[in-house]
């Protein structure tokens, strides 16, 4: 009789751990990783905006260049005739060269400033776009959450799966 009942009880407690595992399964959240930063680095928008940045970014060094050679320019004359003109004119020419690398100092610092506000301008659309396939990939898996394996996001594992396939595949790259 001993025996019945250990049997009972021994089935019992393997169907609540059988229905409780099955109930864990069914419950559990499917997990998933993708490298962000390499998915943008990969999509031809990117190189587009690279491309477009250095243009930018070279036009600006031209028109630097240039003002700066001007100024070169102007300095050398200034000190070559120094000796022939007075103290008056010499101070007023002395203001004008500080003034003139003043304004190319602003200069550069405002072309710094133009070339990230448009890399961000610029990006923005190219995030939101991966950012959209990667949740269409995700929805399409069944993925509840997907980690960003990029460096220094902070993920210490990644062993489930790795989107940048299907991500890669959607974008058509």
């Amino acid at each position: 009789m001993k025996q019945t009942i250990l049997n009972k009880s021994l089935k019992t407690l393997l169907l609540v751990v059988f229905l409780t595992t099955a109930a864990f399964t069914t419950n559990a959240q499917k997990v998933a990783h993708i490298n962000s930063e390499q998915l943008v680095q990969a999509m031809p928008e990117t190189v587009a905006m690279g491309e477009e940045l250095k243009k930018i970014g070279q036009d600006y060094d031209t028109d630097y260049k240039t003002q700066v050679k001007e100024l070169q320019t102007k300095a050398a004359k200034y000190q070559s005739e120094a000796a022939t003109k007075s103290n008056e004119i010499n101070e007023k020419r002395q203001q004008e060269i500080a003034e003139l690398q003043q304004k190319l100092q602003l200069y550069l610092r405002s072309a710094q400033e133009e070339i990230q506000k448009k890399e961000f301008e610029l990006l923005k659309p190219i995030i939101d776009k991966a950012q959209k396939a990667i949740q269409d990939v995700a929805s399409e898996k069944g993925v509840k959450y997907v980690l960003d394996s990029s460096p220094g996001k902070g993920l210490i594992v990644f062993d489930g799966e790795d989107l940048m396939p299907a991500v890669k595949s959607k974008l058509g790259i």
